[in-house]
């Protein structure tokens, strides 16, 4: 029983430092912009360039983290936001308690339909919290064309843990 318990909190510690690497990976990535027509580095990575880019950029930030995505629509991870939720919701992976370095996907109208994505970093107030995002700026939320750090509302987001 102890060795397990001892085991359990290795692995624990593990995730966290994954974790932590996959946002510091993102976190170098602020202030990337993308070419003209969603071109980007991480696009042309991921074998789909020229198109909405916030799933690609998440996807990328894992792979660079050595623990790559499973097939979520694409061997790379997932570039729909749409797909992403719903093989989350499938697999089990949704949480009620994010932590650094977890997927959060964005529904803004409360409808179900899920149109964005970034990396979870921390809570700040319970009401809100912090993420990058790729595909994103102040100007447009879902397609803004930088990668940036930002202060979301949890009401708009659920959370997945791989």
């Amino acid at each position: 029983m102890r060795l397990r318990v001892c085991l359990e909190v290795k692995k624990l510690k593990r995730q966290k430092m994954e974790n932590n690497i996959i946002v510091a990976i993102a976190a170098k990535e602020i202030g990337y912009i993308e070419d003209v027509g969603n071109h980007t580095k991480y696009g042309k990575w991921f074998g789909l360039d020229g198109v909405s880019w916030c799933g690609i950029f998440v996807s990328w930030c894992y792979a660079k983290a050595l623990k790559p995505l499973p097939n979520i629509g694409y061997t790379k991870g997932f570039a729909g936001c749409q797909t992403a939720a719903k093989w989350f919701k499938l697999k089990g992976k949704i949480t009620k308690a994010p932590s650094a370095g977890d997927i959060v996907l964005f529904d803004w109208t409360g409808s179900g339909k899920y149109v964005h994505t970034g990396i979870y970093v921390r809570d700040i107030d319970g009401v809100r919290f912090e993420t990058i995002e790729g595909n994103t700026s102040l100007a447009n939320q879902s397609n803004g064309g930088s990668v940036m750090r930002r202060t979301r509302l949890y009401k708009h987001a659920i959370f997945a843990h791989i």
